[in-house]
C-alpha cells in the first residue's frame, strides 16, 4: 500500500477548481512539483459563470487569455441594475472608466472554463489526478506533512508534501475536520436557478451584460446571457422567505419570476431547459488560514454571495496569492501557519471591501442611483467595486455608503493558527 511508501512533491493541492488550478499552476512554473487532487473527472458542472474585468490578472498570469479570447465565450462589457418597478439604470461600462483590455471580460459556463483550467495547469506541468479524493491528512506533531487519498477503484495511495494548498471548495476539508466553518449570520441566502434558450437579450456591446434585477426585501435575479443562445437565471434571497410556502426549486423560481416584469419580459420568447438547482448557506468564512503545513484558498477558506460576481474572482486571486506565499516558503524551508500572515491579510483586504457592498446592497437604504447623482466624484469607486479593484483604499466611497446605511464592522478570521509553543 502507499501508506508505507508515500510519493513525494513539493505541494499537494487539494481540489481543481478555479482557486486550486491557478495555485498548483503558479507554484509549477515556479519549478515546484505539484500534484493536484480532484474528485470528480473534468468537466463537471458548476455555477458562477459571470466574471469581472479584474480576473483578467490572474488569468493572464497563469497563460489562459488566448484560449478565452479563441473560445466560444459571450463578451460582458456591463453590468445593469433593474428596481423593482422594471427601470433599468443606465449600465456600468467597464471601459469607460478602466482603459485596458481587461475590461472585456467574458461569461463563461464553468465546465467548459474549469476544465480549460485544469488542462492548463497539466500543461504547465501540474500531477493532475481527477476522480481521486483526499480523505486523511497526515499530519507529525501537528503539522501538516501530507495526504490520503483514494481514487475511483478505491485504492488508497500516501502523498508527502512540506506543504497543502486547500482549495476543496464548499466541501472545506480543512475547515470541516477542525471545525472552523462560521457563517455570515445576516447573508443566510439561498440561490434557485435554471436556464432558457432562445430568451430575449440586448444586441451589440449591451448582448454580454450581467443584470441585476432586484425582488422586494432585497432579493435578486441574475440574467446572465451564454452561448449557444442560452441564458442563465436565477433568484437569489432569504432563506426563509424563499421556502416560506413550499421547497420545490421549480415552484419557487416561477413564483418569484411572476413577481419580476423585467425577467417575465426577457423570457416570455425563450423555452427553459436543464433541471432546477439550488443552493444553501450562502456565505461563510473559515475562522483561520492556516495550520502549520496547510493553507486554505477558494471557497475552501471563505464564500460570499455573489450579487457582484465575485466567486470566480475571489478564488482565482486567493489561488494566486497562496501560491506566491508558498513559494516563498521553499526560500526558507519554513511552512509554517505563521509564513501565511501577510497572505491572509492582504486578500482580505479585498474581500470585506466586497462583504461591506453586498451588505449595503441588501440594505433598504442603499441605491446606486443616489451615490452617484449626490457624490459624483465617488462613481469611479463605485466601478472599481464592480470590476474587482478592491485592493486599494476605498474608504471614502464607505465613509459616504455608511450615512445611508449601518456597513458590518470588519469581522476577525482567517489569521493563521499559531500552535502555543510546547514545553518540556
Amino acid at each position: 500500500m502507499g501508506k508505507t511508501d508515500p510519493k513525494q512533491f513539493d505541494a499537494i493541492v487539494i481540489g481543481g477548481g478555479p482557486a486550486g488550478s491557478t495555485a498548483g499552476t503558479i507554484l509549477a512554473q515556479h519549478g515546484r512539483n505539484v500534484v493536484l487532487f480532484e474528485k470528480e473527472k473534468m468537466p463537471r458542472y458548476h455555477i458562477g459563470e459571470s466574471m469581472l474585468p479584474f480576473n483578467f490578472f490572474p488569468l493572464q498570469r497563469v497563460g489562459v487569455i488566448d484560449q478565452l479570447n479563441a473560445g466560444p465565450y459571450v463578451k460582458k462589457h456591463s453590468v445593469q441594475f433593474v428596481s423593482q418597478d422594471g427601470k433599468t439604470s443606465q449600465p456600468f461600462y467597464f471601459a469607460d472608466h478602466f482603459d485596458h483590455e481587461a475590461a472585456v471580460t467574458w461569461q463563461v459556463e464553468r465546465t467548459e472554463f474549469d476544465t480549460m483550467l485544469l488542462n492548463n495547469a497539466r500543461e504547465k506541468g501540474v500531477t493532475v489526478l481527477e476522480q481521486t479524493s483526499v480523505i486523511d491528512a497526515v499530519e507529525e506533531d501537528g503539522c501538516v506533512v501530507g495526504a490520503i487519498a483514494t481514487d475511483s477503484d478505491g485504492e488508497k495511495t500516501a502523498y508527502r508534501a512540506p506543504i497543502t494548498i486547500d482549495c476543496s471548495g464548499r466541501a472545506g476539508f480543512t475547515m470541516t475536520r477542525n471545525k472552523w466553518r462560521v457563517a455570515d449570520a445576516k447573508l443566510k441566502k439561498i440561490a434557485i436557478w435554471t436556464y432558457f434558450k432562445g430568451a430575449k437579450r440586448a444586441a451589440g456591446r449591451d448582448e454580454g451584460a450581467t443584470t441585476i434585477s432586484y425582488l422586494p426585501a432585497k432579493g435578486w435575479f441574475w440574467y446572465i446571457p451564454l452561448a449557444n443562445d442560452k441564458v442563465s437565471v436565477g433568484v437569489v434571497a432569504d432563506k426563509d422567505y424563499l421556502f416560506s410556502e413550499t421547497r420545490d426549486y421549480e415552484t419557487i423560481l416561477w413564483r418569484e419570476i411572476e413577481k419580476t416584469p423585467w425577467i417575465q419580459d426577457r423570457i416570455k420568447d425563450g423555452i427553459q431547459t436543464g433541471g432546477y438547482n439550488g443552493t444553501a448557506d450562502y456565505s461563510y468564512h473559515s475562522q483561520y488560514c492556516a495550520k502549520d503545513g496547510v493553507v486554505l484558498a477558494g471557497d475552501a477558506f471563505s464564500f460570499l454571495d455573489p450579487i457582484f460576481s465575485s466567486g470566480i474572482f475571489l478564488a482565482l486571486v486567493s489561488g494566486e496569492m497562496a501560491a506566491d506565499a508558498v513559494n516563498t516558503c521553499f526560500d526558507t524551508g519554513d511552512f509554517s501557519a505563521a509564513q501565511f500572515t501577510e497572505f491572509s491579510r492582504k486578500f482580505r483586504q479585498g474581500s470585506e471591501v466586497m462583504r461591506k457592498f453586498v451588505y449595503a446592497f441588501y440594505d433598504e437604504g442603499f441605491n446606486f442611483g443616489t451615490i452617484v447623482k449626490n457624490y459624483p466624484h465617488l462613481r469611479g469607486d463605485l466601478t472599481d467595486c464592480l470590476i474587482g479593484n478592491v485592493f486599494k483604499n476605498l474608504d471614502d466611497l464607505f465613509t459616504t455608503i455608511g450615512k445611508y446605511v449601518e456597513l458590518p464592522p470588519t469581522i476577525d478570521y482567517g489569521e493563521p493558527f499559531i500552535r502555543e509553543a510546547v514545553t518540556v
